[in-house]
């Protein structure tokens, strides 16, 4: 498992955590098609993360 804060960082699109904290306070990321306002949220490897038209399967990053 992965928090949602260290994925985003991890896949490149948040270059720090503060950013990535913004982003996700801010309803720009989904989990599973639902918005997602919480940066602890722990992914799993069948979850799907939308950020700005990109999709990330979190079982091919980690």
């Amino acid at each position: 498992m992965i928090k949602l804060d260290q994925f985003l960082k991890l896949v490149g699109i948040a270059p720090t955590g503060g950013q990535a904290k913004l982003m996700i306070m801010d309803g720009d990321v989904k989990v599973n098609g639902a918005v997602e306002t919480r940066r602890g949220r722990k992914l799993v490897s069948s979850d799907r993360v939308m950020v700005a038209g990109q999709v990330f399967e979190v079982g091919d990053v980690i």
